[in-house]
């Protein structure tokens, strides 16, 4: 039996408005990247991107499970000796809440070249207002 592999010039891509309001950071993570994927999708494949776009609203208002709100740390290296820096989910969400459900995505993609091109059809915003209106994103209820 011959599997048919489809390409990303086949597909339709559709764009999808999640509101993070009151959600929990993995399972909101989880759901987003497989639509980003397109898992959800019949066509899937999993050497090509025939993922949708995804636009999260309210970034600012996501919650996590457990004591993560306090043990939570987000690291990034500069690159020079002792260049560890660290940033507690408090701090964070703070000062960039985008960078949090980016981080948690990019983390459930797969880990190769694909991932990088997938990860661009996420767009993460605090507050309710995005300036995707003329894409026409269709609720998602997650």
């Amino acid at each position: 039996m011959k599997t048919k592999s489809y390409k990303t010039s086949d597909i339709e891509k559709n764009w999808h408005l999640v509101n993070a309001e009151g959600e929990v950071l993995g399972r909101l993570a989880v759901k987003v990247a497989n639509i980003l994927v397109g898992k959800n999708k019949a066509k899937y494949s999993p050497n090509a991107d025939l993922g949708d776009f995804v636009v999260v609203i309210n970034a600012e208002k996501i919650k996590v499970t457990g004591n993560k709100e306090i043990q939570k740390n987000y690291y990034h290296h500069t690159g020079y000796p002792g260049g560890l820096k660290t940033k507690p989910f408090k701090k964070m969400l703070v000062d960039s809440p985008e960078n949090i459900i980016i981080k948690a995505v990019k983390g459930m993609l797969p880990k190769n070249k694909l991932a990088n091109k997938i990860i661009k059809k996420l767009k993460v915003y605090s507050g309710k207002n995005h300036p995707h209106n003329g894409q026409q994103p269709k609720e998602l209820a997650v």
